[in-house]
């Protein structure tokens, strides 16, 4: 059984489901959950804003929307402020701004992508491929019947499954159990995308396929006949404590503490601004990254600052992003909270670990011998 070590006492105590217990009879080891951020608690880039990206985007952590049409809902951390389900404090909210007819191509859904490092062991593409049930918690001012997916790293190999809301603004409890897919190419043990975990909030016809059985028919993003959420103005779909686990029965839901929720979802995603910060947002000094320039308070064309080290390895050598402290892209500021030169920041990735920037552009000057910058670095699936 895993052991952890109480620090006050230096005694070493069973852990069983990520508590401390004397008495529980069933040990889990490792992360019981493979979708990290399944109760919509961290919202590193939005801070709980609404979205409505053009295409597609990042709503609370590890989560990704992605829509064929412009403008056809808003998404966002607990939108439409209804009270989340008992034992939980967070959800993820989507709400239809048209009454759209989608076409046979089109595609609007939510997905959460899980790495292969951390879904191998489940054997897919294998004849010990191992059954998995997906569990989460629903609300919708619709009923009937709605669908997802699950689909590997190519979209080749795609399980449609439906589940059923019968009663509206109500949350509802689904489990939907899925065997293993025995054939097909998966990715094993590495850092690329293990399976999707797809909700549809619309799909059209070639983007849909019979609930139930795996298919290798590409790209499929809902079961045939399930509820188009866009399909009506002002229709809301609500979700929260998502979890896939292995195993045919859905297990109470693997609550982790807020600093190893946060910590997982930081392989993927991490900022310099404080957490409830949204990115670019304006008078954050003092708080980023500070470059000391010495005497003259000077920083020449070229001039490299300092190296970041990310508080958590990523995945892989991820995309950064600069601002201003007033928000401003890709710019330095001095200390005293102003601008300098226009694209005076640009940054450099060194590998996983780390990454410096540079002021791209002629001397510029600080102040208190000080500049400084705000950053994001993705690397997401």
């Amino acid at each position: 059984m895993p052991i952890v070590l109480n620090g006050d006492t230096g005694i070493s105590t069973p852990m069983y489901n990520g508590a401390i217990s004397s008495n529980a009879v069933t040990p889990v080891v490792g992360m019981k959950n493979k979708i990290i951020n399944g109760a919509c608690v961290i919202d590193q880039r939005n801070a709980g804003a609404l979205i409505n990206p053009a295409v597609s985007g990042y709503t609370v952590d590890r989560w990704y929307y992605f829509q064929s049409q412009t403008s056809k809902g808003t998404i966002g951390q607990n939108a439409g402020s209804v009270t989340p389900p008992v034992g939980f404090t967070n959800y993820l909210g989507f709400t239809s701004t048209s009454a759209y007819s989608i076409n046979s191509t089109d595609q609007f859904l939510i997905q959460q992508s899980i790495e292969g490092f951390n879904f191998a062991d489940l054997g897919f593409g294998s004849a010990n491929a191992k059954t998995v049930t997906l569990s989460f918690q629903v609300y919708s001012s619709l009923t009937g019947t709605f669908g997802g997916v699950l689909q590997n790293s190519a979209s080749t190999r795609n399980y449609p499954f439906t589940y059923t809301i019968s009663t509206a603004n109500t949350w509802t409890s689904i489990s939907v159990t899925i065997a293993g897919d025995t054939t097909g190419t998966w990715v094993g043990a590495t850092n690329g995308t293990g399976v999707k975990v797809v909700f549809s909030l619309g799909s059209g016809t070639s983007q849909s396929a019979t609930a139930g059985a795996w298919t290798g028919t590409s790209f499929i993003t809902s079961a045939t006949g399930a509820t188009s959420v866009v399909g009506t103005n002002g229709a809301t779909f609500y979700i929260t404590g998502v979890q896939l686990e292995v195993g045919s029965t859905a297990t109470s839901f693997d609550y982790r503490p807020y600093g190893t929720e946060l910590q997982l979802c930081q392989r993927y995603f991490e900022k310099s601004y404080q957490q409830g910060v949204a990115l670019g947002a304006s008078g954050q000094g003092n708080t980023g990254q500070t470059l000391y320039v010495g005497t003259g308070n000077t920083v020449a064309g070229g001039d490299k600052l300092p190296n970041t080290t990310f508080m958590v390895t990523k995945r892989t050598a991820p995309t950064i992003n600069t601002w201003s402290t007033n928000g401003t892209a890709n710019t330095l500021a001095n200390m005293s909270g102003t601008d300098l030169a226009t694209n005076s920041c640009t940054p450099n990735v060194a590998n996983d670990r780390s990454f410096f920037a540079y002021n791209a552009t002629s001397s510029v000057s600080g102040t208190s011998g000080c500049v400084q910058f705000q950053w994001s670095a993705s690397a997401e699936l």
